[in-house]
């Protein structure tokens, strides 16, 4: 029955959100918004948030992957994968265990820890847990927030419920747009509407409480509830189950979607890991100093898992004053300032950064 596979996966991904910000790479989160120095941390690398082509690139893709699954898969995002009905799949299940009348109270009880989690790993994609965990009754703000986004996930889940899915959630409204005549949706057979004992047990077992027999339902979250108890019964009949998965996976716009998706995921990968190790960006400060002296602020921002030793310097006829040797961190930014002193007039220098592997130069105005 579907119910023992969404089970499989619902826990794998569950785990999976949970643990991803434990997963450490280059000394790093794998996959955390580091929100003070506004860059991303991504399996390894970095992304800054000036990069605003790999913003706008990773948001074309997440764009395609989510309109090339609902297109060919319709609502399987909703029935099997999004965390809210995995809250509610998990814990309406340990629920059944002390029976149909404590329930309901029982799943509201069980929502408070599982609730306490969600607000603990949406906090950890931003925290690396170990700081999380050490300041969460130590900081006001923490502690402030963690309770706010605990009491506001629990309300949702514990009294909205499944009626967000049917009511507010955005992505569900999208997926109409979507489905076109061959996307995966769960169908009754008209055809066989004669030999169908209308027990109605779909209509019970349906979490968003529709009636699959009277046809397609943009309240459906395709989750497979009504045809595992469908096929409980009818197979004692020796007969099929009444609804089921209906549609083409396997059609011409599943290659050319999957294809475009395909070739944006490359893409993507390819901008970020062609990137330099090392960004160097140079500004001339426009504070009045005497003639022949100018003040220049630096940036340079690290794509490296490296710490690297650079030096400062110019290939014109300059003196440079100031600290020339900079130590750069790991995925890290450093700003700096240094001043720049010409015996004659000139209208451009270039400043150039140096160390192991890198070499990058930066022309600049001189007034």
């Amino acid at each position: 029955m579907w119910k023992k596979y969404r089970t499989i996966v619902e826990i794998l991904q569950a785990f999976l959100l949970s643990a991803l910000p434990f997963l450490s790479v280059n000394g790093q989160s794998a996959f955390r918004f580091d929100i003070g120095e506004l860059k991303l941390y991504f399996f390894g690398s970095v992304i800054w948030i000036r990069e605003f082509y790999l913003i706008l690139a990773a948001t074309l893709f997440f764009l395609l992957l989510i309109t090339f699954v609902t297109t060919i898969f319709g609502r399987i995002w909703c029935g099997w994968l999004c965390p809210q009905t995995v809250l509610l799949d998990l814990s309406d299940g340990i629920a059944k265990l002390f029976g149909r009348k404590k329930r309901k109270t029982v799943q509201k009880v069980l929502l408070l820890p599982f609730s306490a989690l969600v607000s603990l790993t949406m906090f950890w994609y931003f925290v690396p847990p170990a700081r999380m965990m050490h300041e969460l009754f130590v900081s006001t703000t923490i502690t402030l927030f963690f309770f706010v986004l605990w009491a506001c996930v629990y309300l949702e889940l514990a009294f909205m419920g499944r009626k967000f899915c049917t009511s507010v959630c955005p992505y569900a409204m999208l997926q109409n747009a979507l489905f076109d005549k061959d996307t995966v949706v769960i169908e009754y057979d008209v055809s066989r509407d004669d030999t169908c004992m209308k027990c109605d047990e779909c209509v019970r077992v349906c979490p968003v409480g529709i009636d699959i027999k009277k046809g397609l339902s943009t309240s459906c979250i395709a989750c497979a509830e009504c045809i595992d108890v469908c096929r409980a019964i009818s197979e004692k009949r020796g007969m099929p189950p009444f609804p089921d998965y209906k549609g083409k996976v396997l059609r011409p716009k599943t290659f050319w979607m999957g294809g475009i998706t395909i070739a944006a995921a490359v893409s993507l990968f390819l901008l970020i890991w062609t990137r330099p190790p090392v960004d160097f960006l140079v500004t001339r400060d426009s504070d009045p100093l005497p003639a022949g002296l100018n003040r220049y602020s630096y940036t340079i921002y690290s794509n490296n898992p490296e710490t690297l030793v650079l030096e400062l310097s110019s290939p014109d006829p300059v003196t440079l004053i100031g600290d020339r040797t900079v130590t750069l961190q790991p995925f890290s930014a450093l700003r700096g300032k240094i001043m720049i002193k010409t015996p004659e007039k000139i209208e451009k220098i270039t400043l150039s950064l140096k160390g192991k592997n890198i070499s990058i130069n930066r022309e600049t105005g001189f007034l």
